[in-house]
């Protein structure tokens, strides 16, 4: 009878101490999810993202950030050269007013407060004038671009501060683009001082212009990719100062950046590496080198270490035991470049640092 009892609790305790095949499946979902959520977590961080991309239906990218990724990537999305961009993020903004002329306003919410503010431009695309003013006498205007103030603040007398002027040709047509950056820097350090921009265009003797002459496009009336548009270059601060050590003075890439497109529909385009779902591009990892023992010698091929090559004599002789060989490891990165649409659906141009093993050694 004790033996009984003694076998019985010894079942007890055994059939405790395993869990049924149905735990042990969810427990190992539990664990996969876990593992799952911390992955997505830290390649979100990588990524500079707060959540998982959300969906969007098709939509075309601006042309000139389509130009601007062909010129500072290559067919893979590797970056030409660290130094053609200014900073390591550009976003583009349409206007929210969608007024018909002269009034615009962006909302820049998307950008971090701890993001450095570059550059800041306005692109306007610039209509061809109504025939019936062709021949009109005035051949130059002057173009400007005021910030808008609140005038009730700090006791300011000034409606609107001059950010930027110049002349254009009234009889040309395209892309005409303004410096704003001061603007864009004071919105940053107090979003509720963005009341917009508003333009005046004015003959060469300083009256107002026939606005039937000068025009622009509007985001009201005119297709998407005419339409007014911000362009903000930043810093987040994350470009790599180790191991991508161009030489910005030895490179054969232009250091030009693109002009805006002309007029005419968008030329056909090379794909952007990355996945793409509606439209949008989330992310693309080139193949990393894969890690291999480096065999005994080490040639200079290779290009070893001295930790290296004498870890790898170690490992030869035997003289110590649990001394592996060196492996081959990436000892340059590059970065890449992503072009996406962000959750405001602003277009963003962003590099990421050390995504590419541009060179190996045995370490």
């Amino acid at each position: 009878m004790l033996l009984f009892v003694i076998s019985f609790a010894a079942l007890v305790c055994t059939i405790a101490a395993r869990p049924p095949l149905g735990y042990l499946e969810n427990q190992f979902t539990a664990e996969s999810g876990e593992v799952r959520s911390a992955a997505i977590k830290r390649l979100l961080e990588v990524f500079g993202m707060d959540d998982p991309p959300a969906m969007h239906g098709h939509k075309q990218p601006p042309q000139y950030m389509l130009d601007l990724y062909n010129t500072v990537a290559d067919v893979d999305g590797v970056t030409k050269d660290p130094y053609l961009l200014e900073g390591n993020t550009v976003r583009s903004f349409f206007d929210k007013l969608r007024s018909e002329q002269v009034e615009f306003r962006f909302n820049l919410s998307t950008v971090a407060r701890t993001e450095k503010i570059l550059t800041a431009e306005l692109h306007l695309f610039k209509l061809r004038p109504q025939a019936t003013l062709t021949f009109n006498r005035h051949h130059f205007c002057q173009v400007s671009v005021y910030q808008l103030l609140d005038i009730s603040k700090n006791n300011n007398t000034q409606e609107k501060k001059l950010l930027s002027s110049r002349l254009i040709p009234v009889h040309s047509t395209g892309w005409e683009v303004f410096t704003i950056t001061q603007a864009v820097r004071s919105w940053m350090s107090d979003e509720r001082s963005n009341l917009g921009l508003h333009v005046v265009v004015q003959t060469l003797g300083g009256s107002q212009m026939d606005l039937k002459l000068i025009r622009f496009a509007s985001g009201r009336n005119h297709h998407q990719s005419k339409q007014p548009m911000l362009v903000l270059f930043t810093d987040d601060g994350s470009r790599s100062t180790t191991l991508e050590n161009t030489d910005p003075n030895d490179t054969e890439v232009s250091s030009d950046l693109p002009s805006p497109p002309m007029s005419g529909p968008p030329p056909p385009h090379r794909p952007l590496p990355g996945l793409q779902r509606g439209g949008r591009c989330l992310f693309a990892l080139p193949a990393p080198a894969p890690l291999r023992s480096c065999p005994f010698p080490l040639g200079q091929n290779m290009r070893p270490t001295n930790h290296a090559t004498v870890q790898s004599i170690i490992n030869a002789l035997k003289l110590i035991k649990g001394i592996d060989t060196p492996c081959c490891v990436p000892d340059k990165l590059f970065s890449i470049n992503l072009l996406y649409f962000d959750d405001a659906e602003n277009v963003v141009l962003k590099q990421y640092n050390d995504m590419v093993a541009g060179s190996c050694g045995c370490h």
